[in-house]
């Protein structure tokens, strides 16, 4: 009896990056497992032994981009709001496939949703920068109104970069809007 073959968590993490890569390339509706296995140099059976099936899969490149963005976050967060900005445009910069997925137009087009945990732990160093800096404050704001008005700023400047809107230098814009968040909310 033939033994059944076992895939690695290498061939795992590849078959998700190949699928964020070809989601924002073509849409998540246009992406079929057959050119996801291709691409990735595999068959398959390896897809649905690893994922189970293609909403699986597609919920596993979502959780993953959150999870990577969570860890950013996290390794920003003890710099601060300013530190958080910049991991955020940083690693929008670095992913922008995922960034897409998460909160792009791909977003919308994607048939799943993100495991609870995986979205909902990647704001949190938000959350607490946001919660620190109002009690430092004294401030009774709403500490996820504040982080949503902060996530918003940041989120519209580094969407419209990464849309490559010409005539911007979008470093320097950020780093403004990085200083009036700073001058507003300091810790």
């Amino acid at each position: 009896m033939a033994r059944p073959t076992v895939y690695d968590s290498e061939l795992q993490q590849r078959l998700i990056e190949t699928t964020a890569s070809l989601m924002a390339e073509q849409g998540p509706s246009r992406v079929a497992l057959r050119d996801v296995a291709a691409a990735a140099n595999t068959s398959t059976t390896a897809v649905y032994s690893l994922f189970g099936g293609k909403s699986q899969l597609l919920t596993a490149v979502v959780d993953d981009a959150f999870r990577s963005f969570g860890d950013s976050q996290r390794a920003a967060s003890p710099g601060g709001l300013a530190a958080l900005g910049r991991a955020y445009r940083q690693w929008a910069l670095d992913h922008p496939a995922f960034y897409a997925l998460m909160f792009g137009s791909a977003a919308a087009q994607t048939p799943c949703e993100p495991s609870p945990d995986a979205s909902a732990n990647s704001i949190q160093p938000l959350y607490q920068a946001v919660g620190k800096a109002l009690a430092a404050a004294g401030s009774e704001e709403s500490v996820p109104l504040v982080a949503a008005a902060i996530w918003g700023q940041v989120h519209g400047l580094v969407s419209l970069e990464l849309a490559n809107v010409p005539g911007t230098d979008w470093a320097a814009a950020y780093e403004t809007a990085l200083h009036a968040i700073e001058r507003t909310y300091p810790v």
